[in-house]
């Protein structure tokens, strides 16, 4: 690898002035003024979802989204706040501390760090594919779940009821429901009108910025009615500038307490982001590396912890608006970020007036799209045990909610199980010859075994220890399997691994076999197979009849060489 294409996978950004020669700026200077018009508001409604002051929002929209473009992979990735990561940020801190108080913002940093040094980490040591080990199934019950729980959260602001923490969040709600007497009328119109018209405007008029245009209407509409003076929920005062620098605080014990949560954050804000690179990079045909992206990410995270911030991600649903929007490098992040800028320094006064009612439905129009019931439907058709992980997921992350996280750790250690109850036990068939002229599963096809002295029995798994006493116990059945089995022929086509468990049951399989006057052969045996079989010195005992590539040449020599 040169050295410029080195410094170019460790810096993206230099790839940039390349890009900008090919396509031009103009595609990612609409794109990151598009972009802009949903981040703000957006910033301040998640930073309301994570139970944190709105303008932290916004914080979080200016340098991690400036570090995540930077360092990020995909040039069309919107990294800021998001919904889920704001969400479990929220819910994870409100056991441990107050909300608006400033103990509780110092956790949310601290969170911050400690998921971004655990994607740097990931994404520096490589070790990326680690992440995939969460299943497509047991993610969609979680963000199915999550995003339920997301709306349920939105209800009682919207209509100005308090949403009352008491540590179980569906009792919670249940009170707020029994409150339905106590709505504030004008807190409902406004949230309510902004739900119905951000609807109405997404599905009639895509192109315009419904979310700039409902949340500027709102403003204008609370000032003239000086809704906070009747009793309204508004966004107050927000600082003006650019947010400090600072050290986070770090306190021992609750990194302790917070790992397990920074962990989750750190896993279900890389998946958010890695979903929207996949599919970004597909419609591009263009590669995206998920070890940087981690490491940009990461990286972001760390920027948010040093601006005081909360955890940021990589939005779906922005980063699908700057990619239709012609956006093919990071410099629309950066257009975004001016604009975030700008309204820092020049227009948090006429944010004062912003109803809370209206950043709920902000989030329930957004968080909503996340809702897909269909994929837990498709999990259970494809595949009973991803269903049920699916289904299993779902419940647990309601049942556990508002700590949500407990949730995707319960359908990690699901997937996990998952996993490795699959490779105890894979597919195993006895094989006979058919009309097409291949051997096959003779109890599927219904065909006989080849010979009254032979059995075929097709192993489909590596041969390791999670699987070494099934194969030992399908072998020793396939030896039984006819009056007069002299040979078990072992079809090895499948068998793509073997560990030291695998070699020492093979072995004594053979001299098992061979002290009850049977054989066991071989046909199809990959390169690393027999590799580890001669560094371990079976190879040579086997090898007379373990060389056969196919089974009808093994079948044949098997029965010239067989006394009568």
């Amino acid at each position: 690898m040169t050295t410029r294409a080195s410094a170019a996978r460790l810096l993206p950004f230099l790839a940039w002035p390349g890009q900008w020669a090919r396509y031009g700026i103009r595609g990612d200077l609409i794109a990151g003024l598009t972009v802009a018009l949903v981040m703000v508001p957006q910033s301040l409604a998640y930073a309301q979802l994570g139970s944190l002051p709105p303008y932290i929002g916004l914080y979080a929209a200016l340098l991690p989204a400036l570090v995540g473009a930077l360092f990020g992979s995909c040039g069309q990735l919107s990294t800021g706040p998001v919904a889920l990561t704001s969400l479990l940020t929220g819910a994870s801190l409100l056991p441990l501390a107050s909300p608006d108080t400033p103990e509780f913002l110092a956790l949310a940093v601290l969170l911050a760090l400690m998921s971004g040094l655990i994607q740097l980490a990931l994404g520096v040591l490589r070790l990326g594919w680690l992440l995939n080990l969460l299943s497509h199934p047991v993610l969609m019950g979680f963000i199915n779940a999550a995003a339920l729980v997301i709306c349920m959260s939105q209800l009682p602001p919207l209509v100005g009821v308090k949403l009352h923490n008491g540590g179980q969040f569906l009792a919670d709600f249940l009170n707020a429901l029994g409150e339905v007497g106590n709505i504030h009328l004008q807190s409902a119109a406004f949230g309510i009108g902004a739900l119905i018209s951000l609807t109405l405007l997404r599905r009639l008029a895509p192109r315009l910025p419904g979310v700039l245009i409902v949340v500027g209407t709102s403003i204008a509409l609370s000032a003239w009615l000086e809704f906070a003076a009747q009793g309204g929920a508004v966004v107050g005062a927000i600082p003006a500038g650019l947010p400090p620098l600072s050290i986070p605080d770090i306190r021992t014990d609750a990194m302790v307490t917070l790992l397990p949560t920074a962990f989750v954050i750190a896993l279900v804000s890389f998946m958010e982001a890695a979903s929207s690179a996949k599919v970004i990079s597909g419609k591009l045909r263009e590669p995206w590396d998920q070890n940087q992206e981690l490491i940009g990410q990461g990286l972001s995270k760390l920027a948010s912890a040093f601006t005081g911030s909360l955890p940021t991600s990589a939005s779906f649903s922005r980063s699908a608006l700057s990619f239709t929007n012609g956006a093919r490098t990071g410099l629309s992040a950066l257009v975004t970020v001016a604009v975030v800028v700008a309204t820092l320094i020049f227009f948090t006064p006429l944010l004062w007036h912003l109803p809370k009612p209206v950043l709920a439905a902000v989030i329930l129009q957004a968080v909503f799209n996340l809702l897909d019931l269909k994929a837990l439907k498709k999990a259970w058709q494809a595949n009973r045990d991803d269903g049920v992980a699916a289904a299993l997921t779902f419940v647990a992350t309601l049942s556990f909610a508002p700590n949500i996280q407990n949730g995707i750790l319960t359908g990690l250690l699901l997937s996990l199980s998952l996993m490795v109850y699959r490779s105890m036990t894979p597919r195993v068939a006895l094989l006979g010859l058919h009309a097409d002229g291949t051997y096959r599963d003779l109890e599927r096809f219904d065909l006989a075994h080849p010979h009254p002295h032979v059995v075929i029995l097709r192993f489909d798994s590596p041969l390791s220890f999670v699987t070494a006493a099934t194969f030992e116990d399908a072998t020793l059945r396939a030896a039984r399997a006819q009056p007069d089995v002299r040979t078990v022929l072992i079809s090895g086509a499948g068998i793509n691994d073997i560990d030291a468990t695998g070699l020492h049951m093979l072995t004594a399989l053979v001299d098992r076999f061979a002290l009850q006057g049977q054989a066991l052969a071989f046909c199809g045996l990959k390169k690393q197979v027999i590799d580890a079989m001669q560094r371990d010195g079976l190879w040579p005992r086997i090898e007379p009849h373990a060389a056969y590539r196919t089974e009808q040449q093994a079948l044949d020599q098997l029965l010239q060489d067989a006394p009568e």
